[in-house]
Order: C-alpha cells, then structure tokens, then sequence
C-alpha cells in the first residue's frame, strides 16, 4: 500500500515482525525497531541486537534486493572494510510486495553524522577499499545501475544548473565549465571494473573513530571506476583528496570524469532534496562547493 510520500510502501514493526516469524521462525518474538536513515530507496528495522531488516520502500529498489544477495557473500572476504552479508532472504507475500533481506548488524555511525573522524585517515582507508573493490575478478559480474557514460547525464545537468542558478544557489558558468571538463575527458576504455556505486557518506560507517563499514550495494556491479570517486568531493576535501586519489591511483581523465558525476550528484541532490531532505541536502551542497573549489584550482 502507498505510505503517501513519493509512493512508499507503508511498513512499521508490526509488519516486520509478521514477515520474520513467517520466513524465518528461528528469529521470530525478537523485538523490532525502527532505524531513522536518510536514505529514500530502503526502510531498516532493528531485529534484537544482531540483526537488521532491509526492506525496499519503493519499486526501484526492488530489484536491487537479488543483485546483494547473490554479490555481497563473494565480494565481502575480499575487501578491507565490513559490508552487509544477508543472512536470510525474504521473499514477497500477501503482506509484502517485494523481496527483502536480513543482514547482521553492522554497529557504528555513518559518516553523515560522524564529522569529526580524522578524514585523513578516511581517505586512506575509503581509497583502500575502492581499489580492492576494483581489483576484484569481474568474471560474470553485472552490469551496475549507474554504469552509464557521462554524457548521459547532459540534459538533467544543464536542467539543474539553469533552476539552482535562477535562485542564486550555484555559479552557473563555473557549474557549466566543470562539466564541459568532464565531458571533454578521455571516456574508459579498459574493462569494466567493480562498482559500489553509491559512495555517499551515508553509506559509509565509523566505529572507535574510523571508518569501520560501507553499507547499501544496491547499485554493485561493474562500469566507469570514476564514478567510485564521489567521495572525493562529495566526502573529502582539499586536505585530504589527494591522498584518497593517490591511494586509488587514478588517471587525470579519470578524476574528471569523477568530478562530473560529483558535480551531477551535487546538483541533483540540492534540486531534489533541498526541502525534503535535509541531510542529502547538505551532501549535495558539500560536493557542489568541493567541486567548484577544486576545479578553480586545477592547473
């Protein structure tokens, strides 16, 4: 059923706590609760102390559920940090329209609430991360959801850029600049690399003072490497985003590709969210200034 807010399926503790003791009677009579998340595509339930529950709000989202369970188990022992490994997975019933998923419970703060980790020491683990997510054999691998080349994004950028500009959010001449950079740059013509598509700090988790998890592969699959460098400017700053680069390894046709798509989803995130939204608001606006910021600077 509608939830009255951009179409989301309408679930509360209750419903969770039917769903698990019908699929999985091993959990069920473990107390359920609601986790606030900024994110638009999943609702997360608490299940005891261990367990999370992972159900999609919205149809988008379904199809990713399949794409975790079958990757993440094979993906996890070779990377540096914790990601989520389903422990059950939930099939669609009367009650529930779509497939959903039990994980453990990764324990920690994620990086949108967390400023005050030493984000040098970020970068270095957040580049490690990536170019082992990179390293990783693609054999059989699917394509990911934002594996698209850069200029595909032309129309919605110039679309975001003429309305942020029209009410004095965005300098629409360096906006344009930045992208025309990305688009002229060298597209990849290498195979396609490991992805995790979505490296927002929402998704990134902290614990005793370092990032300790990265979380939400729902767009895992393989593509363009620069679009794993978001965090770049979407996370880092000029203290620290050269050691995230160099960490990495990235070419320069590369980084400005990725600083095209950090400027589409900052632009994106301010037009989308910036009253709904709050703290993807506030992400976007950090990687549009971190990009506008740096691109002043390139030699």
């Amino acid at each position: 059923m509608p939830h009255g807010r951009r179409g989301m399926t309408a679930v509360g503790p209750p419903l969770v706590s039917r769903l698990v003791a019908k699929q999985f009677p091993q959990w069920a009579g473990l107390p359920v609760r609601e986790v606030s998340t900024v994110g638009t595509d999943n609702m997360i339930y608490r299940l005891g102390d261990e367990l999370v529950v992972r159900l999609p709000a919205l149809p988008r989202a379904a199809p990713t559920v399949g794409r975790e369970w079958e990757w993440l188990p094979r993906l996890a022992p070779r990377l540096p940090l914790d990601v989520p490994v389903p422990l059950g997975s939930g099939v669609p019933d009367g009650e529930f329209p779509y497939p959903w998923s039990v994980y453990r419970w990764l324990e920690g703060q994620t990086l949108a609430t967390r400023p005050d980790l030493d984000m040098r020491d970020v970068a270095v683990r957040l580049g490690r991360f990536v170019a082992a997510l990179q390293r990783i054999d693609t054999a059989g691998a699917p394509r990911s959801p934002r594996a698209v080349p850069v200029r595909a994004g032309d129309t919605e950028v110039h679309e975001s850029i003429e309305r942020l500009a029209a009410v004095g959010l965005v300098d629409a001449e360096l906006a344009t600049a930045v992208w025309e950079d990305a688009l002229a740059a060298q597209p990849w013509a290498k195979p396609p690399v490991w992805l995790h598509g979505d490296l927002l700090p929402a998704n990134l988790v902290a614990r005793h003072g370092r990032l300790a998890a990265v979380i939400d592969f729902g767009q895992v699959g393989t593509g363009d490497p620069a679009t794993d460098l978001l965090p770049a400017w979407a996370l880092l700053t000029t203290r620290t985003r050269d050691v995230f680069r160099a960490v990495v390894g990235v070419d320069d046709a590369t980084w400005r590709r990725g600083r095209g798509w950090a400027l589409k989803a900052g632009l994106g995130a301010m037009r989308i969210y910036r009253y709904t939204n709050p703290a993807l608001a506030a992400a976007g606006r950090h990687s549009l200034a971190e990009v506008l910021a740096d691109f002043r600077v390139t030699p």
